[in-house]
């Protein structure tokens, strides 16, 4: 419950809320994705590896630069939590905060996963979607959300006194240690706030708070990205499933997720280059090279 306000409205407060907004980061100046050239090169795909994430799990998968992934629902509706880093340096990750200023709440065909600073750049295009059509709902709820974090076992034990170690942040810090050879402690660290693949959220209109839904997913459906550096990935089929009740579950049912990563035998886009650091001249982290 929000609290009540403890102060009355002073004398100029409608004309205070009445206030326009401004829109905190126009992108009329970010460098248009080339959404012809990548339907170009989706035309004539093909399927180098197949990954199936099974339920309450997380699985890892590498994406070289100028390929493509697809995230599926195969089985039943499941939601699934996506990290992204550069292959070649775990200290770049996806930036689901600067996504989110940059591209809205929910992502779709034509948006691009950001990195963190001091990277900045687009590690992946949304280059399709089936469920584009959905929109926003009468609740104000939409698809492929970077709002929320991810389900993770710390929140658990503070509101319910339980443990629960499927969560999505579990499951994704167990996929990248196996990967990597690092232990569970050394990888934990590197595990971000996620794309939330599939699922369905909004926020409440009388208090502002984060919710879920059903997701309207189903099997055949799915979400294509283009990635525009190597990529190493990682996705948690969500122990929610749908997440129409609740998200971390051992009751819930799960169905896997399938990735696919895709060659377009055309090659690249004419012209597309890897993407590159955010041309920033005060740039101090030698890192950020890496």
């Amino acid at each position: 419950m929000k609290r009540q306000p403890q102060n009355q409205m002073p004398a100029d407060g409608t004309r205070r809320r009445a206030v326009k907004p401004v829109t905190v980061y126009p992108t009329g100046t970010l460098p248009a994705p080339d959404m012809a050239g990548y339907a170009a090169a989706r035309g004539d795909l093909e399927r180098l590896e197949e990954i199936i994430v099974p339920p309450r799990e997380a699985a890892t998968f590498r994406v070289p630069a100028g390929h493509f992934f697809r995230i599926h629902s195969i089985e039943g509706p499941q939601v699934g939590d996506l990290n992204l880093w550069s292959a070649d340096n775990l200290n770049e990750r996806f930036f689901s905060g600067k996504t989110r200023a940059l591209h809205g709440t929910h992502v779709s065909t034509g948006d691009q996963l950001w990195s963190n600073l001091p990277y900045l750049r687009p590690l992946a295009t949304i280059t399709f979607d089936t469920l584009d059509w959905y929109g926003w709902d009468d609740d104000g709820g939409g698809i492929h959300d970077v709002i929320g974090t991810r389900c993770d076992p710390y929140t658990n034990a503070v509101l319910g006194g339980e443990e629960y170690h499927h969560c999505c942040h579990s499951n994704l810090i167990r996929a990248l240690a196996s990967e990597t050879g690092m232990s569970y402690a050394e990888a934990e660290p590197f595990v971000h706030d996620v794309l939330n693949v599939f699922m369905c959220t909004g926020f409440t209109r009388d208090t502002h708070q984060y919710f879920m839904k059903g997701s309207p997913v189903r099997p055949g459906d799915y979400i294509e990205f283009f990635a525009e550096t190597d990529l190493l990935g990682a996705l948690s089929a969500c122990p929610g499933g749908d997440c129409s009740s609740e998200h971390s579950s051992d009751t819930a049912k799960c169905y896997p997720l399938k990735v696919e990563i895709l060659r377009p035998r055309s090659g690249p886009p004419a012209g597309w280059r890897p993407s590159t650091l955010a041309p920033y001249s005060g740039r101090h982290t030698s890192g950020a090279d890496g």
